[in-house]
């Protein structure tokens, strides 16, 4: 009889700060975000430490009268694991170090290691030894200060420890041996995706968690990895996909996440390559969140970022399902109206009325509802940039409701 498997959660607490340009929502809202990231890397949160400052102290990041107060409920209550919601300087983590008898790690790292553990083909593991590599340097000397109390878990997987007269010369090494392992492999990528032929690409986007990998499985009928967990996807996974008879190739990439550590950007730029060698992008966004907007927008600048921002765009709404609106008593005239109070037919008229019918679509990948009108539209688009690069071929795609036509009058002969 096999065992039942116990998954041992690491205690852990997490810490915000609300300065004059992040107010206590959008705090609140980043430290549920940071508290998901911990569950996925496998920690339970037990307690939010938060304070109010104009920015943060260049020393210890929170006040020092707070830093104690965390310093006592972490001996208190056995927390392994201290995490900051902002990326922490190696000063900053070095003196909180000293105070504080525990691993402290910030948003930034806790992204690397949930990375590490992701890392499935040789390609994404070395892109995340890269950035974890270019994280850790600065901060080595700070590493090496609590060797008698070195702990496994969370925020220590990847490169290793090595003594302090040559880690830092072994980690500049290893850097620049992976940045020429990453050379060979971008080449190999590029001879791949070269290979491909003159097929139109279309590229699912948006950020971590909003159901991409669940709407490749349902379009592509392929067997991506699905899990209700933050970059569940690492590696890029490529389909050909038929609709009504149009070949297309369908690309599942890494999500985006706000506050994206800029070493993840570059060293997983032949990731994003997918992306920006696409002739279509397909934005999907989980409208079932509160804050979707916000996803949108962060989704939009690492598009900037990666110069992909040119391309032409379907909005992919998904989860509706799942969506729920805030309701307002009749007699309740104290209450103001806000966006989390619309619902699907309001949200449709509002900023979303200007993309237009063409370019956004309302589904549920999950229970393929509206699913008929997605592939209908992916159809269209796809159709229209493959007659645009070989118009000799209009004829064998007709528009889509004449192929649905011609199929059933196939299936009734």
């Amino acid at each position: 009889m096999l065992e039942k498997e116990t998954i041992n959660f690491e205690k852990t607490a997490i810490v915000g700060i609300v300065t004059q340009n992040q107010s206590e929502e959008k705090l609140n809202e980043y430290l549920d975000e940071l508290e998901f990231l911990t569950f996925t890397a496998g920690g339970e949160v037990v307690k939010r430490f938060s304070q109010k400052m104009e920015r943060p102290n260049p020393k210890t990041f929170v006040g020092t009268g707070k830093l104690e107060e965390i310093c006592l409920f972490v001996k208190e209550n056995d927390i392994s694991t201290l995490v900051f919601d902002d990326e922490l300087s190696p000063s900053q983590q070095k003196n909180i170090s000293k105070i504080i008898d525990c691993k402290i790690l910030d948003r930034t790292h806790l992204i690397l290691d949930i990375f590490a553990q992701r890392a499935e083909t040789s390609y994404a593991r070395t892109q995340v030894e890269l950035a974890q590599c270019q994280y850790l340097l600065p901060r080595l000397s700070g590493m090496w200060t609590h060797l008698e109390r070195q702990k496994g878990g969370i925020g220590m997987r990847g490169p290793g420890e090595t003594e302090i007269e040559t880690d830092r010369r072994i980690v500049r090494d290893r850097i620049a041996l992976l940045k020429e392992k990453i050379k060979t492999i971008d080449k190999q990528m590029g001879v791949q995706r070269s290979n491909r032929g003159a097929m139109v690409r279309v590229a699912l986007v948006g950020y971590t968690n909003v159901g991409k990998s669940t709407l490749m499985n349902a379009v592509g009928k392929s067997d991506v990895f699905v899990e209700n967990k933050l970059f569940a996807t690492l590696d890029t996974t490529v389909r050909k996909v038929v609709i009504k008879n149009l070949p297309f190739l369908l690309s599942d990439t890494v999500g985006f996440i706000r506050k994206l550590p800029t070493q993840l950007v570059d060293s997983f730029k032949s990731t994003l390559d997918e992306v920006r060698e696409a002739d279509l992008l397909l934005h999907v966004v989980d409208i079932s969140h509160p804050e979707f907007e916000d996803h949108i927008a962060s989704v939009n600048q690492t598009l900037l970022d990666i110069k992909a921002n040119d391309k032409p765009v379907i909005m992919v709404f998904n989860k509706i399902d799942a969506y729920k609106h805030l309701t307002i008593d009749e007699d309740d005239l104290m209450t103001e109206k806000t966006p989390r109070h619309f619902t699907l037919e309001e949200w449709k008229q509002t900023w979303m009325h200007r993309l237009g019918e063409q370019n956004a679509l309302f589904i549920s990948a999950t229970q393929k509802e509206n699913f008929e009108e997605f592939r209908e539209r992916v159809y269209e688009a796809v159709r229209q940039i493959h007659i645009t690069r070989f118009p000799y071929n209009k004829f064998l795609y007709p528009d889509y409701k004449d192929a649905v036509e011609k199929e059933d009058n196939e299936d009734q002969e």
